[in-house]
Order: C-alpha cells, then structure tokens, then sequence
C-alpha cells in the first residue's frame, strides 16, 4: 500500500502561530520556535523516506514554506476549512482519494524521531485500520488511516485534554481495529518549556543573534 505523509503548520508570524507560548517568549520567539519545529519536523519527514506534503495556513505562499518546498522537495497545499476537523478531513480526501494510506502529523513534537513515522507506516501495512501516537496531554500526535474514517474528526473537543479519549471512544464504538504507538510530548504551553529547556535557549538565541546581525 502507498503512503503519503502530511505536515500540517502554520506559517510561522508573530502573533499568529504558537500564541500560548506568548507569555513565555513572546511574539517573536515564539514564532521563531514555530520556524525551528517547522524545518526538524521536515527533517525528519526527510529521513523517513515516506512521501511528503506540507498543508499550510493560512495560505501556501508565505516565505518560509516556499523554502521549505525548495529545500525538502514537498508538496505544498492550502489547509481549508473553519475548523481544525474539517480542515484534516479535506487533507485527507485529498490525498486518500487515490487510494493511498495516510499519516497525519503537525511540527509541535520535538520527540517526533523518523522510526515513528515509519512504525505507523508499518502497522498500517499489517492490517490496522488506524494508528494513533498518543499525546501525554490527551491529545495525539499522529494518526494514520488505511482509509478515510471522516467522523473520527467530527465532533471532537479539539484544543482539550479529551481529544485522545474521544477517538478511542469512536473507533470502539465502529469496531476499527486500531494500534497506538508510544506516547510522546507535545510543545504547546509555557509548562512544555520545561521539558526542552536547551531547545527554547536555543531557538532565543538564534533570533537574539539574527537580530543583532540585521542592527
């Protein structure tokens, strides 16, 4: 079975992505660390060898991920929709209506390693009709489908710590046979900071020295 791989992001502007990280480092940083998560995810997209496409919001035509489209040789596609459900469930009738499988990710896991990508790819293969990557925080880091499953995101808390348990509840509920992969961290809230302190110290000081070379 083909499989293709879609990175879902938001371009990386100040005040527009990451925003519960503002507190902590503000517009820019945060933005900066939407950048920093953006490219590691590509690259780890990269390594995994599955074909990639990168869904964009708000649009495909920001700068950044025209470079990401040259560097890392993706497709890139505009994310629609009004909401976060609808917006996976027209990515993946996009792309599912070849009949190909899919793996869904977006760039907020800096644990996301290129095995991963590939262990979701496998079990696919071996006959589970979707594969979650459970999130500590009740949500998921990836979900992968042999097939479109469209009310697996419909009327889902989307933003809540309620998100994994509700798929779980729906796909029981359908009789899905389904596998989970071990569970990672997401970096959404001034508290995940803690756990990658070196990656935050890292990523300000990169935008500290960029911007001392642009003075």
């Amino acid at each position: 079975m083909s499989c293709q791989l879609l990175v879902f992001s938001r371009a990386p502007v100040p005040g527009k992505t990451k925003t519960r990280l503002v507190p902590a480092l503000g517009e820019k940083g945060a933005a900066e660390l939407q950048r920093h998560l953006l490219h590691r995810t590509l690259q780890i997209a990269t390594k995994s060898g599955i074909t990639t496409q990168l869904w964009c919001a708000p649009d495909k035509h920001h700068a950044d991920f025209r470079e990401c489209r040259r560097r890392y040789s993706v497709a890139l596609k505009t994310q629609q929709g009004e909401h976060l459900g609808e917006r996976i469930q027209k990515a993946l009738t996009d792309t599912m209506r070849t009949g190909s499988a899919a793996i869904l990710i977006g760039t907020d896991c800096p644990d996301l390693q290129p095995d991963y990508l590939c262990k979701a790819r496998d079990k696919l293969d071996q006959g589970a009709d979707v594969v979650l990557g459970p999130a500590h925080d009740g949500g998921y880091v990836l979900i992968a489908l042999r097939r479109l499953r469209p009310f697996l995101f419909e009327d889902i808390p989307w933003g809540s710590s309620e998100v994994l348990a509700a798929t779980r509840e729906k796909m029981r509920q359908s009789g899905l046979r389904w596998s989970e992969l071990p569970v990672l961290h997401d970096l959404d809230r001034p508290e995940d900071l803690e756990l990658y302190p070196d990656l935050a110290d890292r990523v300000l000081r990169n935008y500290k020295n960029e911007i001392a070379v642009r003075l």
